[in-house]
C-alpha cells in the first residue's frame, strides 16, 4: 500500500527543533467561550523556518499566530493573544465561528520561556502513559510539571512547590481529562495543559482491513499498533510507519499496559488469536473492544468465552458485529464504519450505543 502520511506531534516536534538549535515557538490555546473551533490544550509549533505542525482555530487565526511567534522567537516576551468576533484583529483574520479563543505563545528554547529539559520530562511522562499535566501561570510563565500518581496524589517535578489553591483544580482537569484555566485567590490566571497520553488502538491480525484501519486511525490522532504472530503478515511493508508487535496477542495486550485510553479490535477471524485477545480485552478497562464477524460468527463467540468463565454481562462490552452498520462493502468501508464506531464509543455518542445492526 502507499503509505500515509501521519500527523506529528506539536509537542515532540517543537522539542526537537530546539534540541537541534533552531528557533521554535508553541502555540497553545488557553481559553475558548462560545462556539471556538478547537478546545483548551490545541497546539501548534513554529519554527524560524516557517515549518508549522498542529492547529489552534482549524485555520482562522494560523497566519497571525505565526506573525505573533516570529516575534517571540526573535526574543520578545512570551505574549497571550485574544481572538473574538468583536475583535477588529479576529475580523482581519477570518475568525467569524461566533467563539472567543486566547492563545499563548511562548518560545522554547535556552533563551525562551519554556525550557528543553522540562518539555523532554514532560514527553517522557506521556511516552510512559502517566497522567502528566504542565501547569503555566499566565502573569510571568512559571512552569510546574504535575503527575498524578497511582495513588491519586499530586506530585511537582523538579522541586517545584504547589499551591494549596490549585489541588482541587488539578484534580478536576485530571478527573474530567480536560485542559482548563484556573484563576488563584488572588487574581493570577493558571492555564492547567493536561498533557494526555494519546487514545490508542491496537489491532489484532495484520489483515487487509488492517492496511487501510491502522493509517485511518493514525490520521485521527490514535497511537496505533498492530499485533499478529504471523510475521509474513506483520510487515513493515505491509504497515509502513506502523509499530508491529509479533508477540500472541494475549501476551502483547499483557506488555502494553492496556488502559482506559486503548480500543482493542481483532480482524483475524481465527479462533486461536481471537479468543485469548477478547479474554484479555474483558480483564481490561480498555474503552473499546470490537470483533470482526458475522452475527453467527459472535454467537459461537459468546459461547466459548461463556465456556471460560465470562458471563454475558461481561461479553457484553464486545462490539459485534464491528462497526457501525453503514452498509460497509471492501475493506477501506468496513475500517471507517469501525473508526466511526470507536470515535462515537470515545465521544459517548448515541451511534456508539447504537450501531445500528439489527
Amino acid at each position: 500500500m502507499t503509505p500515509h502520511p501521519l500527523p506529528r506531534d506539536p509537542l515532540d516536534l517543537v522539542l526537537a527543533w530546539a534540541e537541534a538549535g533552531h528557533a521554535a515557538a508553541l502555540a497553545t490555546v488557553v481559553a475558548t467561550w462560545g462556539s471556538s473551533p478547537r478546545p483548551p490544550g490545541s497546539m501548534m509549533a513554529i519554527d524560524a523556518t516557517g515549518r508549522i505542525e498542529g492547529s489552534v482555530s482549524g485555520g482562522c487565526v494560523e497566519a497571525s499566530v505565526v506573525d505573533a511567534a516570529e516575534t517571540v522567537m526573535q526574543g520578545g516576551a512570551p505574549e497571550v493573544l485574544s481572538y473574538g468576533v468583536t475583535s477588529e484583529q479576529a475580523w482581519a483574520v477570518g475568525l467569524a465561528c461566533g467563539g472567543e479563543l486566547d492563545i499563548l505563545v511562548e518560545s522554547v528554547g535556552p533563551e525562551g520561556t519554556l525550557d528543553p529539559a522540562l518539555l523532554r520530562h514532560a514527553m517522557a511522562l506521556r511516552r510512559e502513559r502517566r497522567p502528566a499535566l504542565l501547569a503555566t501561570r499566565l502573569t510571568d510563565m512559571r512552569h510546574i510539571l504535575v503527575e498524578r500518581t497511582a495513588g491519586g496524589s499530586m506530585a511537582a517535578h523538579g522541586g517545584a512547590d504547589l499551591p494549596d489553591h490549585m489541588l482541587p483544580a488539578l484534580d478536576m482537569a485530571f478527573r474530567g481529562g480536560r485542559s482548563m484555566r484556573h484563576e488563584a485567590p488572588d487574581g493570577e490566571a493558571w492555564f492547567l495543559h493536561l498533557l494526555t497520553p494519546p487514545h490508542r488502538l491496537l489491532i489484532v491480525g495484520a489483515v487487509h482491513i488492517a492496511q487501510v484501519l491502522a493509517p485511518m486511525a493514525a490520521a485521527t490522532g490514535f497511537a496505533v499498533t498492530v499485533i499478529d504472530p504471523r510475521t509474513q503478515l506483520a510487515t513493515p511493508e505491509r504497515f509502513p510507519g506502523i509499530p508491529l508487535v509479533t508477540e500472541w496477542p494475549d501476551e502483547a495486550l499483557a506488555a502494553l499496559n492496556v488502559d482506559d485510553h486503548t480500543a482493542i479490535v481483532t480482524l483475524t477471524h481465527d479462533a486461536k488469536l481471537d479468543d485469548p485477545t477478547l479474554r484479555a480485552a474483558l480483564d481490561s478497562p480498555a474503552f473499546y473492544i470490537g470483533a470482526l464477524g458475522s452475527r453467527k460468527t459472535q454467537t459461537s463467540r459468546l459461547g466459548r468465552l461463556r465456556e471460560a468463565g465470562y458471563d454475558d454481562g461481561r461479553a457484553a462490552r464486545i462490539h459485534g458485529p464491528v462497526g457501525l452498520a453503514i452498509g460497509a462493502i471492501g475493506a477501506p468501508e468496513i475500517a471507517l464504519s469501525i473508526l466511526a464506531e470507536i470515535v462515537a464509543v470515545r465521544r459517548d455518542a448515541p451511534l456508539g450505543r447504537r450501531p445500528g445492526w439489527t
